[in-house]
């Protein structure tokens, strides 16, 4: 099996160059990557960059923390879409999940897919920093405002995705939605223990070198 499909060739660091967004793309349609994931400033460069391939424009919404405002986010999110974003990998509010404030939660994930529409929205709950409960209750979350995936981390906090969360998110959503590992897959074994435990998706950065 081709696992080029799978994976959202990614580079999200701070110090990123416009230089570095543009060879991530090349690489992209080199290898038909799903998509480049990149953060908003760097929408419009990667859609100029893609056009005329099937690659699709991720970008991340609220990232990394998910504290900004949902009005902020959405803005944001508007704004990406405008200037050619595909996909929109959103960061929920982990503080108010972790309160038991799923309301706020889930009506900020219906926000974000109301913005998104017929574009895939992915909810990044950051895994390393929930209970297994509440990983449970924020995929639930997610599914019940309508979300397309749900995906395990940032890559910015203390831990990437485990095949035991990336499991415990596939038993919780069932069969149809999307799960996304992402957060230290950086070995073909890797990704494939990962789609093994349920993953339909793989951030990395480390797209090139496992296929």
């Amino acid at each position: 099996m081709k696992y080029n499909k799978l994976i959202d060739h990614t580079l999200l660091k701070q110090d990123a160059t416009p230089e570095q967004i543009l060879k991530l793309c090349e690489e992209a349609k080199e290898h038909d990557f799903m998509s480049v994931c990149v953060n908003p400033a760097y929408v419009p460069l990667a859609a100029e960059a893609l056009k005329g391939s099937d690659v699709k424009v991720c970008t991340v919404i609220g990232f990394p923390l998910g504290m900004n405002l949902p009005k902020t986010k959405v803005e944001e999110a508007q704004q990406a879409i405008r200037e050619g974003a595909d996909e929109i990998d959103m960061v929920i509010n982990v503080g108010m999940l972790k309160a038991g404030n799923d309301d706020y939660v889930e009506a900020e994930i219906a926000e974000l897919k109301a913005v998104a529409g017929k574009r895939v929205l992915k909810v990044i709950i950051e895994t390393c920093l929930l209970t297994d409960e509440e990983k449970v209750r924020a995929c639930l979350l997610s599914k019940n405002a309508g979300a397309d995936f749900v995906k395990t981390s940032t890559g910015f906090s203390t831990g990437g995705a485990t095949v035991h969360d990336v499991k415990l998110m596939r038993e919780t959503v069932g069969p149809d939605m999307g799960v996304k590992a992402s957060g230290g897959v950086r070995t073909h074994e890797d990704l494939l223990a990962m789609v093994e435990a349920g993953a339909n998706r793989i951030g990395t950065s480390n797209g090139v070198k496992i296929v």
